[in-house]
């Protein structure tokens, strides 16, 4: 959804949305190499660390059945899976390696009691937008923290931290946030993308602006309003009752009710301190299904941020000195 919604950003897409939308699949791969590897199950932990190392966001993994025992043996519900041409294959994260990892987290004591500052784990390499910045100027970045798995950082002008525009709660947008995108400021982005649905005051401005920068296509594309074209909030009994009646589209998957931790995110980023223990770090970005955690100072200004790829180095570099 996060590629779709890019896409549809795009300088050339902004007059005719709709066009934009019937174009092939293959417009929105990546020109990224490896992110998606494939690995045999025998492949070590190691190996699977250093692909994930080299810039894999995922393994897949055939999956080899014993057919006497396929009957006996049923597949846990905690895998995840897919058929292709009649094999099985099994989708591997940065997530689950380091689920994996905190299960045995005892071995690698005492790394992950130190602190993610002493480990020389945190990278200053980071994402961030000026609030009062437009949206739109932030498009480029959040095409890359989809790449990287981590999010852009909304700052004041005094770099304190105030939120993020993160992949994963785009991603439980629908394509009409782009609308958004090219009309509201970064601040004003999050409070629309935030969970529960845009506020009403908000996707009105989306509507005005969008007719002041002459984005027709955008307009006419996308009800981006949870009202009518009164303007008061409401509809009526009959139009509400109508089957025929679309209802408006609120940028927003239903689905974001849902109780699951990545789809009730709200715009509020998750932030530790350079004294955090790594195993500290891990279980919080686990918690909230996110593969990275915001590095903030005690005023709340920026440090860094500390990804599960910063994490599985120094898991990596003492591995091998385990075998």
């Amino acid at each position: 959804m996060v590629d779709i919604i890019c896409y549809l950003c795009r300088d050339e897409n902004l007059a005719s949305p709709g066009l934009a939308l019937k174009s092939p699949v293959s417009v929105l791969l990546s020109k990224i190499e490896g992110l998606v590897r494939h690995v045999e199950p025998s492949s070590s932990l190691l190996e699977a660390i250093d692909l994930i190392l080299q810039g894999a966001q995922n393994l897949v993994v055939p999956i080899k059945t014993n057919s006497k025992n396929r009957k006996q043996l049923p597949k846990p519900s905690s895998i995840c899976s897919t058929i292709h041409n009649g094999q099985e294959f099994c989708w591997l994260t940065q997530e689950d390696v380091i689920r994996f990892l905190l299960g045995l987290i005892g071995l690698f004591s005492p790394i992950p009691t130190l602190s993610i500052e002493t480990l020389g784990i945190i990278s200053h390499d980071y994402l961030v937008v000026d609030y009062h910045s437009p949206a739109s100027s932030a498009i480029e970045a959040i095409s890359r923290s989809l790449v990287d798995q981590t999010s852009i950082g909304v700052i004041d002008e005094g770099g304190i931290l105030i939120g993020e525009i993160s992949p994963f709660t785009l991603a439980c947008c629908d394509e009409t946030v782009a609308a958004a995108i090219m009309t509201l400021s970064a601040g004003d982005l999050m409070a629309y993308i935030d969970c529960g649905g845009p506020p009403e005051e908000i996707v009105r401005v989306v509507e005005e602006r969008l007719k002041e920068k002459n984005l027709e296509g955008l307009l006419d594309e996308f009800v981006v309003g949870p009202y009518n074209s009164t303007g008061n909030g409401s509809s009526s009994d009959e139009e509400l009752s109508s089957p025929t009646t679309p209802l408006p589209r609120l940028g927003w998957y239903t689905r974001c009710s849902s109780y699951s931790a990545r789809m009730v995110r709200r715009a509020e980023a998750i932030v530790c301190h350079p004294g955090s223990s790594l195993v500290a770090v891990m279980i919080q970005a686990i918690a909230r299904r996110v593969s990275y955690v915001w590095v903030i100072d005690d005023d709340c200004s920026v440090v860094g941020i500390v990804t599960f790829a910063n994490m599985l180095e120094v898991f990596r570099e003492n591995l091998e000195s385990m075998i």
